[in-house]
C-alpha cells in the first residue's frame, strides 16, 4: 500500500482492500448511529464495511460515540469524557432513535471488532477525541485497533485531529491513515506527508474532477463524505473517489 507523498510526480497507487460503499456511523439513518443495532443495518443492505466514531470514557475505556455529550443520542447527559464506562454502559443509546431500539446500548470498540469478524466487515474507525483528549485517545485508539484486529482486514484509521492522528502513527505504524477535513486545506501534502497517510476523506461538497485527480496523482485514495444522493455518489465515483460514505444505506448501492 503506498503512502501520501508529498511532490510533483506521479505515484501508482496499489492495491486497496476497501470496498467502495462505507455506511456512515454504522447504521446511517435506518438505526441508532454508532450502535450494534447499526452494523445489523449494514449487513441487511448488503454493506461491507462500516464507519464510525472511537472516544474515551472518564477511565479510558474506548468506546462508540460522536459526540462530545451524551445528550443528542442517550438518555444521559453532560460530556461524554467526565463519566466512566460502568455509567456509559447503563445508558439508553436507542430510544432517540425510535422506541423499538429501547434499551440499545453504546458498543465498546472489542464489541465492535467482534461484529466486524463475525459479519466480514471492513472498518474506519474515525479518533473522535474529546477537547484536550487528541493524543491520549489516537494512542488508546490505536492500540486498541492493532490488538482486536487480528484475524480481520486493517482498520482504516482517520481523524480531523491531527494530533490524534499523530499519536496513532507512533502506536500503530502499520495500521493505514486516511486525515480528514472538511475542505482541503492548501498544506494537505505537507499533513498527509507527515502522517504517512494512505487516503483523504473529504466532504463532498467541496470536491471537484481537477482535486480528485490531483489527489490520486499524489498517491492517495479518496473518501467522500456524506453522500447520500444517487446521482452525486455516481458522479463522484465518475471522478474517481475510491470510497462513498453515506447514511442512505438504502439508496446508495453497489448497482451505482
Amino acid at each position: 500500500m503506498t503512502n501520501g507523498i508529498a511532490g510533483e510526480a506521479q505515484v501508482e497507487v496499489t492495491h486497496w482492500p476497501y470496498p467502495r460503499l462505507v455506511a456512515h456511523r454504522c447504521g446511517g439513518k435506518l438505526a441508532p448511529e454508532n450502535t450494534l443495532a447499526g452494523f445489523d443495518a449494514c449487513v441487511q443492505h448488503g454493506y461491507r464495511m462500516v464507519e464510525f466514531d472511537a472516544k474515551l470514557s472518564a477511565d479510558n475505556q474506548v468506546f462508540l460515540l460522536h459526540d462530545d455529550t451524551l445528550d443528542r443520542t442517550t438518555n444521559g447527559c453532560g460530556a461524554a469524557a467526565q463519566h466512566t464506562w460502568a455509567q456509559l454502559a447503563a445508558l439508553d443509546a436507542g430510544s432517540w432513535f425510535d422506541r423499538r431500539f429501547a434499551g440499545v446500548c453504546l458498543p465498546t470498540i472489542a464489541d465492535a471488532a467482534t461484529r466486524c469478524e463475525r459479519d466480514a466487515l471492513a472498518a474506519n474507525i474515525e479518533i473522535k477525541p474529546c477537547p484536550g483528549r487528541d493524543a491520549l485517545t489516537g494512542e488508546l485508539v490505536a492500540a486498541a485497533a492493532l490488538s482486536l484486529w487480528r484475524r480481520s482486514q486493517m482498520p482504516l484509521l482517520s481523524s480531523f485531529s491531527y494530533d490524534a492522528l499523530a499519536a496513532a502513527r507512533k502506536v500503530a505504524p502499520t495500521l493505514p491513515r486516511g486525515m480528514l477535513f472538511d475542505a482541503v486545506p492548501r498544506d494537505w501534502r505537507r499533513i498527509v506527508h507527515e502522517l504517512e497517510c494512505v487516503s483523504l476523506h473529504v466532504d463532498h461538497r467541496h470536491l471537484t474532477d481537477a482535486l480528485v485527480a490531483e489527489i490520486r496523482a499524489a498517491g492517495l485514495r479518496v473518501l467522500a463524505y456524506t453522500v447520500n444522493d444517487p446521482v452525486r455518489a455516481r458522479e463522484l465515483v465518475q471522478w474517481g473517489v475510491d470510497m462513498i460514505c453515506t447514511d442512505r444505506l438504502d439508496l446508495i448501492t453497489e448497482a451505482l
